[in-house]
């Protein structure tokens, strides 16, 4: 083995602590991935003997941290499927989960928490068999707190946006609109004919009745390790959006695969238990993927929800998601739906989808319904999207 490479391993066995004594022996700086690996193996294995992420107190003060579900996350993409199963397992103890998992009146007795049950949802798979009723359920007040706080002004703010007169791509003579045809249209007057030649004709949208009419809502949901707060409040929001027959929705998760979620949105607990909570990020699959619901680009919203840390291929990702927008589709990228911690994103492509004009911001779930009613309705969201950001 390299003698770099071994220094190197021997710096992330033995942690921060041994930084100074190893600096003596002129040791080599650790690589971008070794650091990332050096910060989540800190994170449970530091010198206290207590998680980095939890209080300390055991079982029954389970963590709070959002930082955990992200952690998670990184764990499998940074490490081996075997030694991730070792890591995990310590830090369920370390960090009073194992307990909280294993016994299931503790969990009972857990006042509900968003940044627990996303922790939960990310170790779903090594739940015993004893637990299962009582995770779903500590899951389901989650889920039902959050439902109270959202529906009846998502369901408001929906019905309010697309019973409105708007505009159509649909050419029909009874349903011109003069004034802004007229108002669009009036650079292209002809001094010859002393009249306007349009270019382009504006129609109103009739009610919307048939499925062709009906607007389309593509939830594209990131699940990497970063996300499980905002994959709780999408699955929320997914099912009360699903609900609607004005919409038709669509649920798509991914990682580095993708999974199509759409026919579990009667339920948003069974929504969630679909969400497969952490590993490596192909932003760009998953998109490609979804524009094959994109069947009238007008009428078709498209929710991007991601840290935007793409593991595939970037570039094509961001000329993926201006090619959509440029089709007529609306187009918006939250970066979290949680409403506490600061949002965790990739700034530069987040940059580069702005200047496309795709707003990319962080929202708090009471912000959502006014969101759904301005996206709907076709406004502008650029001050719209300062104030989630200020007040987050």
């Amino acid at each position: 083995m390299d003698k770099t490479l071994q220094m190197q391993r021997w710096r992330l066995i033995l942690g921060q602590d041994s930084d100074s004594r190893l600096s003596q022996m002129n040791m080599p700086a650790l690589s971008d991935e070794q650091s990332l690996m050096d910060s989540a193996l800190a994170s449970i294995y530091n010198k206290s003997g207590q998680g980095g992420f939890g209080n300390g107190k055991g079982a029954g003060h389970g963590p709070s941290s959002p930082q955990i579900s992200r952690w998670l996350g990184d764990v499998r993409t940074l490490f081996d499927k075997e030694l991730v199963k070792i890591i995990q397992n310590d830090a369920m103890t370390r960090c009073g989960l194992k307990q909280l998992i294993f016994e299931p009146e503790l969990l009972e007795n857990t006042e509900p928490d968003i940044s627990l049950a996303s922790a939960i949802l990310t170790l779903k798979d090594m739940i015993p068999k004893r637990s299962k009723d009582s995770v779903r359920a500590f899951i389901r007040k989650i889920v039902e707190d959050i439902n109270k706080l959202l529906e009846q002004d998502i369901r408001r703010a929906v019905t309010a946006a697309v019973n409105k007169r708007e505009h159509s791509p649909i050419p029909s003579a009874s349903a011109l609109d003069y004034k802004m045809t007229i108002r669009r249209n009036l650079k292209h007057w002809s001094p010859e004919l002393k009249t306007i030649v349009p270019e382009h004709f504006y129609f109103f949208e009739r009610a919307a009745t048939s499925a062709a009419n009906k607007w389309t809502i593509i939830l594209d949901i990131d699940q990497s390790g970063s996300m499980g707060e905002s994959v709780i409040y999408s699955s929320v929001i997914s099912c009360i959006l699903a609900s609607m027959s004005a919409l038709k929705t669509r649920v798509v998760a991914f990682d580095t695969n993708i999974i199509d979620l759409t026919d579990k949105c009667s339920d948003p607990v069974d929504l969630l238990y679909g969400f497969q909570l952490g590993g490596g990020t192909d932003i760009d699959k998953s998109v490609a993927y979804c524009q094959q619901f994109i069947e009238n680009p007008r009428k078709t919203l498209f929710f991007l929800i991601s840290d935007l840390y793409e593991g595939g291929n970037r570039a094509a990702f961001i000329r993926r998601m201006e090619e959509i927008k440029s089709s007529g589709v609306t187009v918006v990228c939250l970066l979290a739906l949680a409403d506490g911690g600061k949002p965790y994103y990739d700034e530069s492509v987040a940059n580069k989808l702005s200047g496309f004009g795709i707003p990319c911001f962080a929202c708090s779930p009471q912000k959502l319904p006014e969101l759904l009613n301005l996206v709907l309705k076709g406004r502008d969201l650029s001050e719209f999207s300062k104030n989630a950001e200020k007040n987050g």
